[in-house]
């Protein structure tokens, strides 16, 4: 292969690479043991160079695909790797996002030479905390499960049998954690085949000009659609509604700087790092940075390092979103990150209102339960979906997960042939977009029964402040948790729960674009 690419050639390299990724996703999800990680898709692959540097990812979670590219080359830089290993960690400060979101990498040799990496992250419902669902309300980050530093979980192709008990030692249901460890080993092995494939023909050299050469154009590809921003400092401000442990209304600000394609966004005058967990490390919000940004460039530009080159990123240390160990941040990357999406598109909806929606339900609404009773115990996670902001040229769609997330819904057999409870109702919520010229996408019902004693954790948002709309359009209608029909102050909490009672979970709207005519006026 000659060093010098043409664009026929090019693509067909990119979508090699992401073929990988796609492959390795297929095998994780086919081979996965838990709900989450097999119906929800709540996992991420990615490959990356011989530094840690992104090549590609499957379209798979924004955050986890971001956070691991921010991330990834002070991993790889730190321990030795050998043919067969593979690296495991889950500490947010070193590489991770919150402890659920488990990451494998494994380096990828030829010719004796180590020439890239292959990962996964996947979402475990269950990583060790004393709440069912490893998502509790937490005040420090070793409540929220087993913290694990990149450690090698293989070695020469070997699984280290006590690494793992130790990991899986500290759950409910070790069986399905191996099945789900299981099946992201297996993911790794065959992105490393793959890649391996992809580069023998080539040369390792070849290889690294490929590499270059897509990483170029990548850069030139960023800096041509942001250069579409005007130059100059945008303002945009929004607030979190409250940390689950008294703090309420935490601002996170942000100034974008654009200057000629290249953009700054500099987070001062956010709040302070607060008792709950709604904290982050620097690498979830410059997933939720990158997200924003790419969603500014053509569909078809490669997913790699080159792409984020012109995009940088600044948080005073200490704060909401560059938290210090040991702050409680299992909320952090799935509530905080979604409103770090927010901040960046307001202040976008300053330079370029025609491109930038209202916005959207502004929460992962994330439902965690489960028993810790030795007879049954059973964890379970997941995300509810919401309404989409509108734009200038079409209302938001209903009942979809938007931005950081890319997950599905559990599918309501799945969930009741696992489980002890039902889900009694799952419906739009009619009228909760936002009206306006375009109406903000509504969100959804859905309503549990349970069937026996259970605990109960609710991490959610938009319970106080409405998502907003634009040029006019009105606020969706803020979410609202309901237990036996009583409404619930705020959007954390962890109950205990008992058979016959019903759980209502009702998500935000997105927020409505324009001045909606009146009834009756011309057109």
């Amino acid at each position: 292969m000659n060093a010098e690419l043409d664009a026929v050639g090019l693509n067909i390299f990119a979508s090699r690479l992401d073929a990988v990724c796609e492959e390795m996703g297929a095998v994780l999800r086919n081979a996965a043991f838990s709900p989450n990680i097999r119906d929800r898709l709540d996992f991420s692959c990615a490959v990356f160079d011989a530094a840690g540097e992104l090549c590609a990812q499957a379209a798979h979670i924004p955050v986890h695909l971001g956070s691991m590219a921010y991330a990834m080359r002070d991993i790889v830089s730190a321990l030795p790797w050998a043919d067969g290993d593979m690296v495991i960690v889950n500490d947010p400060f070193l590489g991770g996002t919150h402890l659920p979101d488990v990451t494998l990498i494994a380096p990828v040799f030829n010719a004796g030479e180590r020439v890239g990496f292959v990962a996964n992250r996947a979402h475990h419902a269950d990583i060790g905390a004393d709440s069912p669902g490893s998502m509790p309300i937490s005040r420090r980050l070793e409540e929220e499960g087993v913290i694990i530093p990149p450690t090698h979980l293989l070695r020469s192709g070997r699984i280290d049998e006590q690494v793992l008990a130790g990991i899986l030692g500290r759950t409910r249901n070790p069986r399905d954690g191996r099945g789900d460890f299981s099946a992201q080993i297996s993911a790794n092995l065959a992105g490393r085949a793959r890649l391996a494939d992809l580069i023998g023909p080539l040369g390792n050299a070849a290889f690294r000009a490929a590499l270059g050469a897509l990483n170029d154009y990548a850069e030139r590809l960023a800096i041509n659609s942001l250069s579409d921003v005007p130059d100059g400092e945008y303002h945009f401000a929004d607030v979190m509604d409250d940390d689950g442990l008294g703090s309420v209304d935490l601002p996170i600000r942000a100034t974008l700087r654009v200057n000629a394609g290249r953009v700054h966004i500099d987070f001062d005058g956010t709040a302070a790092q607060v008792a709950g967990n709604i904290n982050c490390p620097l690498s979830v919000a410059a997933a939720g940075v990158f997200y924003a940004l790419r969603c500014l460039m053509p569909a078809n530009t490669p997913a790699c390092a080159g792409t984020f080159r012109p995009i940088t990123l600044s948080a005073p240390e200490g704060s909401l979103l560059n938290a210090r160990r040991p702050a409680a941040v299992a909320a952090g990357n799935v509530e905080t990150s979604t409103r770090v999406v927010d901040v960046v598109l307001g202040a976008l909806a300053r330079a370029i209102p025609e491109r930038i929606p209202a916005a959207s339900h502004g929460s992962m609404n994330n439902l965690a339960m489960g028993s810790a009773d030795p007879a049954r115990p059973w964890d379970y996670y997941e995300t509810i979906g919401g309404g989409m902001g509108a734009g200038r040229d079409g209302g938001g769609l209903s009942a979809v997960q938007t931005h950081m997330t890319n997950t599905l819904n559990t599918p309501i057999e799945s969930f009741e042939m696992r489980y002890p409870a039902r889900v009694t109702r799952y419906a739009i919520r009619d009228g909760s977009g936002g009206a306006g010229a375009r109406r903000g996408g509504d969100g959804l019902i859905r309503e549990f029964e349970f069937l026996a004693d259970a605990q109960v954790t609710l991490l959610t948002e938009r319970r106080r402040h409405a998502p907003w709309g634009l040029d006019g359009g009105a606020p969706g209608a803020r979410g609202e948790n309901a237990l036996n029909g009583e409404m619930l102050a705020g959007g954390k909490h962890s109950l205990a729960v008992h058979a016959g009672d019903r759980l209502t979970v009702a998500t935000p709207g997105g927020g409505g674009y324009g001045t909606q005519k009146p009834s009756g006026s011309a057109a």
